[in-house]
């Protein structure tokens, strides 16, 4: 699927790529999914299907927070406070940790939940608002939200087919 360039096209990027996300997480069984055997966001490490989970969920609540505080006129803080775009992998970290004490299940279901808002959020705004201007540096809302959206769901389901295929799960 090409980037989206308007709000229809992200609301399907999501839509589309989301519901084969939710798809693959619902055939893992839910014992095996604190195991660390994927390949982890940051060069040499292993995450579980849990942290993947996480670090979506923390990505799409960010993506809240920060079309939340451009709606009050404040200066949002890219990509999170205390972090820069260099810190990536310690922003993962914190992910994994800021939800490692919810079971599996309300994992998902908090992810579905985050991911509804944003379509919320998308649905409230115009195509100007989402691309007619830029918003972070040379990118418009609408394409950050898609870098933290679509474009990540669509990540996360490569790493889950390898992994499953790797570990026999059939994600059919």
């Amino acid at each position: 699927m090409s980037v989206p360039q308007t709000k229809v096209e992200l609301l399907l990027a999501i839509d589309k790529n989301f519901n084969k996300l939710i798809s693959y997480l619902d055939a893992i069984p839910s014992e095996i999914t604190s195991e660390r055997s994927m390949d982890g966001h940051a060069k040499g490490t292993v995450m579980s299907v849990r942290d993947l989970v996480s670090y979506l969920l923390g990505w799409n609540s960010l993506v809240v927070k920060w079309i939340h505080t451009d709606a009050k006129g404040l200066p949002v803080d890219f990509p999170d406070t205390g972090y820069k775009w260099n810190q990536l992998g310690l922003l993962a970290q914190k992910f994994y940790s800021d939800y490692s004490e919810l079971n599996y299940d309300s994992l998902v279901a908090e992810l579905q939940t985050v991911k509804n808002e944003i379509v919320t959020l998308i649905d409230e705004r115009t195509d100007d608002v989402l691309y007619g201007k830029p918003w972070y540096t040379k990118w418009t809302m609408g394409r950050m939200i898609s870098f933290n959206t679509s474009s990540p769901y669509a990540n996360a389901n490569g790493r889950l087919r390898k992994w499953a295929k790797n570990n026999n799960i059939n994600l059919k």
